[in-house]
């Protein structure tokens, strides 16, 4: 740990009260002299970052006010030294290299280990980059075929897609299911698929996703 600044300064951005709670103490166990802040959401990211200097950024993906390709770049353009970790909940084979190529300098699955939060947090705060075992897998296999793992909407069909985009409108049940003439019945069982397919669990989850993929 030689080398490393003293008086860090983080701020962790998550809507998740008991998230930051944890994460917090994790990073206190590790670095107590760091100057940690938190905030619920994008706009207070922002806010946040006009205001003060921060070495990192710990950021969930889905929160409200905003997108994390926007945090992304105003991050860049407002404190371009300042190190980008996401930490989600998403399938990190599939959403991780997607971030790093957004300019995040890593990407943390929440449900990592302790040990594996900690050597995220020392690789970020060293480096300025993390990389997991799974991620790196990726990124060779990338390399060696010339192809990413394929896209989760793949394993979609059509009519899955389109309730997808349907859903991410913001829609309710009822009208999609008006809209499409399918019974309501049908189109819960429709939600619940997709979401299997696409490991994630809400709504705000698949709209980031659709963003991610541009469909």
């Amino acid at each position: 740990m030689m080398g490393l600044k003293v008086n860090i300064h983080i701020v962790v951005a998550d809507d998740h009260g008991i998230v930051r709670m944890g994460l917090i103490q994790t990073i206190k166990r590790l670095r107590p002299d760091a100057v940690i802040s938190e905030v619920e959401d994008y706009k207070s990211l922002y806010k946040l970052i006009q205001k003060e200097e921060f070495d990192l950024a710990i950021m969930d993906v889905n929160m409200p006010n905003g997108t994390v390709q926007e945090a992304i770049d105003y991050i860049k353009i407002h404190q371009p030294a300042l190190k980008i970790l996401i930490f989600s909940s998403q399938d990190e084979e599939l959403y991780g290299m997607r971030y790093l190529k957004m300019g995040a300098g890593g990407y943390l699955s929440k449900l990592s280990s302790t040990e594996v939060i900690e050597a995220a947090l020392t690789a970020m705060l060293s480096k300025g980059r993390y990389i997991s075992e799974n991620i790196k897998e990726a990124i060779l296999l990338e390399s060696l075929n010339g192809t990413a793992k394929s896209s989760p909407f793949e394993a979609l069909s059509d009519r899955e897609l389109q309730i997808a985009n349907k859903l991410a409108e913001g829609l309710p049940l009822k009208e999609i299911s008006n809209q499409l003439n399918l019974h309501s019945s049908t189109i819960s069982t429709y939600k619940i698929r997709l979401f299997e397919k696409l490991k994630i669990k809400s709504i705000p989850e698949l709209v980031e996703i659709l963003r991610l993929y541009n469909q």
